[in-house]
């Protein structure tokens, strides 16, 4: 990569506020400074080592990353498809983030890329980047999301406490890939068959003291109207499945080729009623992923 090519990419990451889809928000101060920020962040087949995955990076790869996600200004960024704990921190600074990462083994047997001769998928877990000055206790793996399959994604369990703030229970995930909208595609019966096993998890969270959200990749196209999945999360049954979409009725701008999201934060009845911001980070050149992150401040 060329000096050019590098310095290109790391002002594009730092400049990321200027595509937000609401107000530029300033560079992190505290985590409690004005309320509490979380993301979501498909990184795109993000691997430990140089050249590999379906998706292969170089060092200025890696390090316009690290600068997007800063610029991000999240104080809990929850990530899918990265390969291991170490992928992980080469993007999120040890010195400033803690990673926890889904425990989930995945096949041995790892297939070739399409179209790219030589490399070979690497895993894609679920996790989280926490501010290491915000407490958090991790509880264990939503495993049931797997149905049995290694190579599903199980859902990574988090709860944050904010110092001048109430408990908020997270919950980072990756749906499976192929069931966008409709009903009649091949993969929608193990989609259909996940969606009950999050619905489960969030009537379990709403009958519970703490606040709550879900973030990640959900690979459904849940704002359409009418969409199935969503409607039977969004049922107010119990009360705090009163459910909010972060982005409301916002559109997706990350690709021109794609109008509706299909990554979300989805806020519970308390957490929505506390939203303050919601920002696409878009890229200003080159994209370091195939998904652009989400943030939503939440009122302290």
């Amino acid at each position: 990569m060329t000096r050019v090519r590098l310095a290109a990419l790391l002002v594009a990451s730092i400049l990321i506020a200027g595509g937000c889809t609401g107000p530029s928000a300033p560079l992190h101060d505290s985590p409690m400074s004005a309320g509490l920020t979380i993301a979501a962040w498909n990184m795109e087949h993000l691997a430990a080592a140089n050249g590999t995955g379906c998706r292969p990076r170089d060092d200025a790869d890696y390090a316009a990353m690290r600068a997007y996600a800063e610029a991000v200004d999240a104080d809990v960024i929850a990530f899918q498809e990265v390969e291991s704990e170490a992928a992980a921190y080469r993007v999120f600074d040890p010195a400033t983030w803690a990673v926890v990462i889904e425990d989930r083994a995945g096949s041995a047997d790892r297939p070739e890329c399409r179209g790219r001769p030589g490399l070979t998928l690497n895993a894609q877990r679920t996790g989280f980047a926490i501010r290491r000055d915000l407490p958090f206790e991790r509880l264990p793996d939503l495993t049931a999301l797997q149905l049995g399959d290694p190579d599903l994604r199980s859902g990574v369990d988090i709860r944050v406490t904010p110092r001048n703030g109430a408990p908020l229970r997270l919950l980072s995930v990756h749906l499976k890939s192929g069931c966008s909208a409709g009903a009649d595609r091949d993969a929608c019966p193990v989609l259909f068959d996940q969606a009950p096993v999050l619905e489960a998890w969030i009537d379990d969270r709403a009958r519970e003291d703490d606040r709550f959200a879900l973030l990640g990749d959900f690979n459904r196209r849940l704002a359409r109207p009418g969409d199935m999945v969503w409607s039977g999360w969004d049922d107010a049954d119990p009360a705090n499945a009163d459910l909010r979409l972060a982005s409301d009725d916002r559109g997706a701008r990350c690709d021109p080729r794609y109008a509706d999201f299909i990554d979300f934060i989805v806020l519970d009845r308390r957490a929505g009623a506390q939203l303050r911001d919601f920002h696409e980070h878009r890229f200003q050149t080159e994209p370091l992923s195939d998904h652009c992150a989400l943030s939503a401040r939440l009122a302290p």
